[in-house]
């Protein structure tokens, strides 16, 4: 809570304005670039103000129906669904007309504070004017609202939704005829006279941009104009004057009995620079203007168009009058803005973006329109995502995009100081959508339109908003703070990289080889053929640079282990452990003896699996790699090899580092749980007693979460895959000697013949083959069982992969939480079973040194697991950072490189900082006092360097003064003789 009141104070700072400038939201991409990352982006868990409104919407077109019932008359959505190649109405639609009742009924679930509604022009008044007035019409919604109003709902009223009557467009050209100014004004004088006793929130017109540029621009929606370049701005002109004149007639008339609030719903896009030059800004505020900013500020700032549009368009812009600017500036007491799938991305095309890149990003939207237009209150007034027309009630993606838009208005009025009054997720039900028709669904209620009654089923997005209004946002829950405590004496603090640099060639005194030096031309050693002279000495460690300077960095982060991985292929070439390569054991050796030397512990892994390449040993490589029967053996054989050469300086072995890779067959996967029990019972029967060390293998762990944690639907697809994923390698070893019972039923049901059978040999040899739990763990996915994109469907387990949109990225999602959840997963399965993690880490440009993301990740993932450790007593022995350095680990490593030159990453610091305080210990708190572990000496690291050096000096000096005095004397004393 802390880091966001400094980052509102900071936006405060960087925000503070006296009244707003011409293009004052030029500053916006500025601002945000500059906010601190990842903490920024990191989600808010607070709450909105007292008093915001929450709400949903509709439009009259799109879930009325009963289009020629009860006397209502023909719009142009009537007549456009039946022309061209369309194929689908909104003829019955949701038929709300038949089902205010359910309708009214999902209002009052939700628990909404407001309902947004448009009325059916041409339901009242048939042809669009007074004189062709339908009480059944009218009735319909003073029925509407006062059900509302009797549960406590405010209705926001919108008088036109883009279904104007046919006969206005029919006989006057719709929109492009001025005259349409003042029978709008009149049927708006209705509509006040008649509900605006209840009435506090009124839109006059809904996204006049569609209604002018895509109804008679493009033609993509009624009336489907599109042969007039520009008739969408004298549309848009038309719709301008209409609007003031019904703002004038409500604020004159009805606004002092009646005490509402008037607006225009404007919607837009977002767009970023595609470059950090200041032309790239000039076109994002040019494309906002020309979609938001059209409308905008001639009402918000100074009655006329933006000066880049009309620069632009000279004149096919319309010219206001002095009277008509006047007449228009100021007519909207807040700003109704729209946002999400019905523009952005739907009906923006790349000529408005001005070779930038549009983007999803309501909170910078927010503040652009906040910083242009003087700090209006903004009621978001339509905002949400889209699910495919055969999506029931489970509707992850529409779910987590509310989630996302919702906390980016926390943000928006928490951190940046915009002045949002409310927030309408769109739409309440599933209905006819627009140009889309019924491809696609926006409703928090499904909506089965098979079923004479149009049933209503709440979706799973209307769970999620019940729940986020009843506690009015994000508050903070006890989970979600860090936690303070250390881990206990002994704890591992490692990192792990998948490999250390090798250098085995031999030094000067060690290399039996005969040079010739030409020393008259390039000064270049050629090696002679044939000629061998015997080395002044054997090789010995000190021979090998790169080892002393690799385990100078792991000394520098104050590790207590670290783990590296053997080269199989290199150590046994020929896959015989009788013929291998001495040298490269000897440097293993080395470093591992260097690593002692140093007080870290070497953590050893066997074989490391990875995808690009198999590191297997020819001979296995070309014999059938895993699928070989015979594998198992020779790896076993690798390993008292290895036990036998480094066992005196390596206590703890990982025979077989992430095997579990969706990439592996059953088959091979069964070889190679064969391979690890041979390695870990050779070890427990020859090695143990004598070396005392212990053995087991790592398994990846990425945590699925289900994407409803209250569905079972979603459920019992996330153990389904941590089944596979996890249980398939870890149920055999630490649990029944066999695959988890839910994966071999689920591949009964399938068909599947694939997963081994374990013999009752085998069984007995792999089970109990462990001596600690090890996992690497990097990022988190949501499952559901519900399809929606078919790349990151897995059809074999049925299960749809998807992230919350709220999370950070890189490249992965960031989700701290979710080691703490896998760690519980270990303890649930496998009880006090020891746990290490053994490589947690994040992917970052390695150009970045100050590696914020890094700091970040590290400080959140090791508080997760001190979560772990002291709330939920997991028996957590151990914490590795992947990995050390970028060289090895591009992107991923604590030290980064510039040619040759090795830089300290600002994570490092951040890292060692916990170490060094094994934890987070509580401030104030008495520092944790370990077994052996050496007193604190207060002012040693002030005083150390220094005081060494300086005794260093005096001490050299004195040492050779004396020696001088001493040859002196002698001499003197020789020539008296």
């Amino acid at each position: 809570m802390r880091v966001f009141l400094l980052l509102r104070l900071l936006a405060a700072l960087c925000g503070s304005r006296a009244r707003a400038k011409p293009n004052a939201g030029l500053k916006t991409w500025g601002r945000f670039a500059r906010l601190p990352y990842p903490g920024d982006k990191a989600f808010l868990h607070d709450t909105f103000p007292e008093g915001f409104a929450w709400a949903a919407g509709t439009a009259a077109y799109q879930v009325e129906g009963a289009f020629d019932k009860d006397g209502k008359g023909l719009s142009i959505w009537d007549t456009f669904t039946r022309g061209g190649s369309r194929v689908a109405t909104g003829d019955v639609g949701s038929d709300s007309y038949h089902n205010l009742r359910a309708d009214v009924r999902a209002v009052a679930q939700l628990g909404l504070s407001h309902y947004r509604f448009s009325l059916s022009w041409s339901r009242i008044f048939p042809n669009g004017t007074r004189g062709s007035y339908n009480d059944v019409g009218a009735r319909y919604y003073r029925t509407l609202i006062r059900r509302l109003r009797e549960i406590r709902v405010e209705p926001v009223v919108t008088l036109y939704h883009w279904d104007l009557p046919e006969h206005l467009q029919r006989t006057l050209g719709g929109w492009s005829s001025p005259r349409l100014v003042e029978i709008f004004r009149d049927y708006a004088d209705f509509c006040f006279q008649t509900f605006g006793d209840d009435v506090r929130y009124w839109i006059t017109i809904d996204n006049p941009f569609v209604v002018a540029r895509h109804g008679y621009g493009t033609g993509v929606v009624a009336p489907g104009i599109k042969n007039d370049a520009d008739l969408p701005f004298r549309v848009g002109h038309n719709l301008l004057k209409a609007h003031a004149a019904v703002w004038h007639l409500y604020d004159r008339n009805y606004r002092p009995r009646q005490r509402g609030r008037l607006s225009m719903a404007l919607a837009s896009h977002w767009i970023r620079p595609s470059r950090t030059r200041l032309e790239s800004l000039r076109e994002c505020q040019c494309s906002l203007d020309h979609v938001l900013g059209w409308f905008a500020r001639p009402l918000f700032t100074d009655g006329d168009y933006p000066p880049c549009m009309k620069a632009r368009l000279g004149s096919r812009l319309p010219a206001f009058t002095p009277e008509e600017s006047r007449r228009v500036r100021g007519t909207a007491d807040f700003f109704a803005l729209s946002h999400g799938a019905a523009l952005s991305f739907h009906l923006i095309n790349d000529s408005l973006k001005f070779g930038q890149q549009e983007e999803l990003d309501l909170r910078m939207l927010l503040y652009w329109v906040s910083a242009e237009y003087d700090r209006p209150p903004i009621f978001v007034v339509q905002s949400g995502w889209y699910v495919l027309g055969n999506t029931k009630t489970e509707d992850p993606k529409h779910m987590y995009y509310l989630k996302r838009f919702i906390s980016e208005a926390l943000k928006s009025v928490l951190i940046d100081g915009v002045n949002v009054i409310g927030y309408t997720a769109w739409s309440l039900i599933d209905g006819f959508e627009w140009h889309r028709e019924y491809g696609i669904r926006r409703g928090l209620y499904y909506v089965d339109f098979s079923t004479p009654d149009m049933k209503r089923e709440p979706k799973t997005s209307a769970a999620f908003y019940r729940n986020v209004i009843q506690r009015n946002g994000f508050p903070e829950l006890p989970e979600n703070r860090p936690a303070q405590g250390v881990f206990p004496c002994g704890f591992a603090w490692g990192v792990s990289a998948n490999s250390i640099q090798v250098e085995v060639a031999p030094s000067q005194f060690a290399d039996p080889n005969v040079y010739l030096w030409n020393a008259s031309n390039n000064g270049e050693l050629r090696r002679l053929e044939g000629f061998r002279a015997l080395p002044l000495r054997s090789t010995n460690c000190a021979d090998f640079a790169s080892v002393r300077q690799q385990v100078d960095e792991i000394r520098q982060v104050g590790l207590t282990h670290f783990h590296f991985s053997l080269n199989w292929s290199a150590v046994v070439h020929a896959g015989d452990a009788a013929r291998a390569n001495g040298t490269l054991l000897g440097y293993y050796r080395c470093f591992a003896r260097r690593l002692l030397r140093a007080n870290v512990t070497p953590v050893v892994t066997l074989w490391h699996h990875t995808r690009q390449r198999s590191s297997l040993p020819a001979a296995l490589e070309a014999g059938g790699r895993w699928l070989n029967r015979e594998t198992p053996a020779a790896f076993a054989d690798y390993a008292r090899l290895c036990y036998r050469e480094l066992g005196a300086y390596v206590k703890m072995w990982i025979t077989l580092n992430e095997p579990n890779d969706d990439v592996v067959s059953y088959q091979e996967a069964h070889q190679m749980l064969r391979a690890h029990a041979l390695a870990w019972r050779a070890y427990d029967r020859e090695y143990r007693r004598a070396q005392g060390g212990q053995v087991s293998l790592a398994l990846h762990m990425d945590w699925v979460e289900p994407a409803f944690s209250f569905s079972r639907e979603d459920v019992e697809p996330a153990k389904r895959v941590l089944d596979f994923r996890v249980g398939w390698f870890a149920e055999p070893v630490f649990g029944s000697g066999d695959y988890p019972p839910a994966m071999r039923s689920w591949l009964r049901q399938l068909n599947s013949l694939d997963l081994p059978a374990f013999n009752e040999e085998d069984r007995q040899l792999v089970r109990g083959t462990y001596d600690f739990f090890a996992l690497s763990h990097f990022s988190t996915k949501l499952v559901t069982h519900a399809k929606e994109d078919p790349y990151t469907y897995i059809a074999m387990l049925e299960v749809q992969h998807m992230i919350d949109t709220t999370w950070i990225m890189s490249p992965r999602p960031v989700v701290p939480w979710g080691l703490r959840k896998a760690l519980n997963w270990v303890k649930e399965h496998y009880y006090d079973v020891p746990v290490y993690v053994m490589a947690n880490g994040v992917q970052e440009d390695p150009a970045r040194f100050k590696d914020t993301l890094r700091v970040y990740y590290l400080y959140n993932y090791i508080n997760e697991a001190l979560k772990a450790y002291t709330l939920d007593g997991v028996n957590l022995k151990g914490y590795f950072a992947y990995a050390l350095s970028d060289q090895r680990d591009p992107g991923f490593g604590l030290y980064g490189q510039v040619q040759e030159e090795i830089i300290v990453k600002a994570s490092l610091s951040n890292y060692r900082n916990i170490i060094q305080h094994n934890g987070f210990p509580v401030k104030g708190a008495a520092r944790q006092q370990c077994p052996g572990s050496p007193v604190p000496c207060t002012g040693c690291d002030v005083l150390k360097r220094p005081v060494l050096g300086f005794l260093t000096v005096v001490g050299s000096g004195a040492l050779i003064t004396m020696g001088v005095i001493i040859y002196y004397t002698v001499r003197r004393h020789r020539d008296s003789y």
